[in-house]
């Protein structure tokens, strides 16, 4: 463990003062966080919510990824091509990002809870070659291959009987494949991941990461403290950055074994608590949305023994309330960090420092960040509302650009600051305070919803001639999408009708983005140029809620 950690948590300043990066000309994501490691070293433990177990040492995680590798190649796979994986929490898929990484093409990590759409454009917008999915899921992209012109072949794993034409059964292929393989000679900066995120206009962009972008997740080290001895346990899905890089790459960098749980449906707190409990779980990474779910759990202190000496979360703001509740509960804070799929974490808590209920925390070491005013670039006075912006290509995150869009990705990241489009204050100590999106993007549960591909997938249904999807406050959730529609003459509205549109936007776009709440209206407010003004009705939302509160 001492070889791979560089730094501890201590005093800001100290922190500030001795941090640097250092980033190998030539790296690799798999080197550095499987084959590197003593092959007898757990990598994880895992369960489903049958009960099945499974524990994977690093040299297990080695020879299925060699393995998977082998038989990408075998297929023709080469550097730089396009892999999709779509599959659930399985060691399996584990293996299969790590072996994508070993041939140097890019992984593009899609999530189940994607619509049909949503997937269809994924694969065809990054051109993917090749897909890896499983049984369950395999039967909802035949009708995808033919509008996706660049996929080649679909490889799949816990097939049963659902190959199809020249499929290749992943689990008869391994055991043929060699355990041996030759990990491609990646510079720092080649290509590595796809991840696709969502904005205010237009479908998802892709936004390419390069293998050196792990490099700059300091918080395993500086505020999650990570420990070989101690599990680490992520409770995100491993399609985003979130999931991905707290689930699998953050703590293996360092050797650190995680505990994952593939669940049946969505997020269950108790099943969570179970999971802490039964692995002893020692460092934790959630999100508000799970951990307010998890104060609703009673007395989880006397029903579960848990081992907790460190928990972080990112995603969404987080409230003082839950900081509140873990300290009482869990007798621990939880260190908030923030960033985006662009970059992060720009700013964080660390277990050293004061945690300051509502706040973000500072600038991490070697991020720089500012409180900027985005149309001048200035930096803004100690308490003045602006946007919070990253000094750009200072750090090994910093990513290469849109996918295909060069355009897009000179204006975004060609310039001297990156601009998050989130609005925050610096008080006088340095603490970072948000104060919400500067754009219409919704950030609900922590995941990133974008307004224009809720109201495309709501227009195409024939009885609607306009929609409009806003952010609206939630409790639970933080925020909510709500969509206001307006509908063609002669239709009745219902609440059959608001049940068909959410089914829509769930089935075509994605299941947790569907708008919870849908208002009829007559009419939208516009510009002049006939652009419908989503910030009224997000604004009129939010004091809507504040006068009558959902119960």
């Amino acid at each position: 463990m001492a070889g791979y950690r560089t730094y501890q948590p201590g005093s800001y300043d100290e922190m500030m003062r001795t941090f640097k990066w250092e980033v190998p000309e030539r790296y690799n994501l798999a080197v550095d966080t499987v084959d590197k490691h003593e092959p007898s070293g757990t990598a994880m433990l895992w369960e489903d919510w049958n009960g099945n177990e499974r524990t994977v040492t690093f040299g297990d995680m080695k020879d299925m990824s060699n393995r998977i590798a082998n038989v990408l190649v075998g297929l023709g796979i080469r550097k730089g091509d396009r892999v999709a994986v779509l599959l659930p929490s399985l060691p399996e898929t584990a293996a299969a990002f790590i072996a994508v990484y070993k041939t140097g093409a890019i992984l593009l990590s899609l999530s189940q809870l994607y619509g049909d759409d949503s997937i269809t454009h994924r694969l065809a917008d990054s051109q993917a070659r090749l897909l890896i999915t499983d049984g369950n899921n395999r039967g909802r992209l035949e009708g995808m291959r033919d509008r996706v012109e660049s996929l080649e072949r679909i490889v799949v794993v816990n097939a049963g009987n659902a190959l199809v034409g020249d499929d290749i059964d992943l689990d008869d292929a391994m055991p043929d494949a060699s355990g041996s393989f030759d990990v491609a000679d990646t510079a720092a900066d080649d290509p590595a991941q796809l991840y696709y995120s969502s904005g205010t206009t237009g479908q998802a962009k892709g936004i390419l990461h390069a293998h050196r972008y792990l490099l700059g997740h300091n918080e395993y080290e500086l505020c999650h403290d990570v420990r070989a001895d101690e599990v680490f346990h992520s409770t995100g899905e491993w399609a985003w950055i979130a999931g991905i890089v707290p689930g699998l790459l953050g703590p293996w960098r360092y050797g650190v074994p995680v505990a994952v749980f593939q669940r049946k449906g969505g997020y269950d707190p108790e099943q969570t608590l179970y999971i802490l409990e039964k692995y002893k779980v020692g460092n934790l990474f959630s999100t508000p949305t799970a951990l307010r779910a998890t104060m609703e759990v009673k007395d989880p202190e006397s029903r579960f023994k848990m081992n907790l000496r460190i928990a972080c979360s990112a995603g969404e703001p987080l409230n003082p309330e839950v900081i509140r509740w873990s300290e009482e509960h869990l007798g621990i804070p939880i260190l908030d960090y923030y960033g985006l799929t662009e970059s992060y974490p720009l700013c964080g808590n660390f277990p050293t420092v004061e945690v300051r209920p509502g706040s973000m925390g500072l600038p991490l070491p070697g991020w720089n960040v500012s409180i900027l005013d985005p149309e001048t670039e200035e930096v803004l006075p100690v308490g003045e509302k602006g946007e919070i912006c990253l000094e750009s290509r200072t750090n090994p995150h910093y990513p290469i650009g849109y996918w295909n869009r060069p355009e897009d990705s000179d204006d975004v990241f060609g310039g001297p600051w990156f601009h998050t489009k989130d609005a925050a204050r610096m008080d006088e100590d340095g603490y970072v305070w948000y104060e919400g999106r500067a754009d219409d993007v919704i950030i609900s549960a922590g995941y990133r919803i974008g307004p224009f591909e809720v109201e495309s997938s709501l227009i195409e249904l024939p009885e609607v001639l306009e929609a409009a999807a806003v952010a609206s406050p939630d409790p639970k959730r933080g925020n909510i999408v709500k969509a206001f529609v307006r509908v063609a003459p002669g239709t009745e509205t219902s609440e059959e009708l608001v049940r068909r549109m959410q089914e829509h936007v769930r089935t075509s776009y994605s299941s947790y983005a569907y708008p919870r709440e849908i208002e009829f209206v007559d009419d939208l407010p516009k510009t002049l140029t006939g652009k419908i003004r989503r910030i009224e009705l997000r604004e009129a939302e939010i004091e809507r809620k504040k006068g009558n509160p959902p119960d």
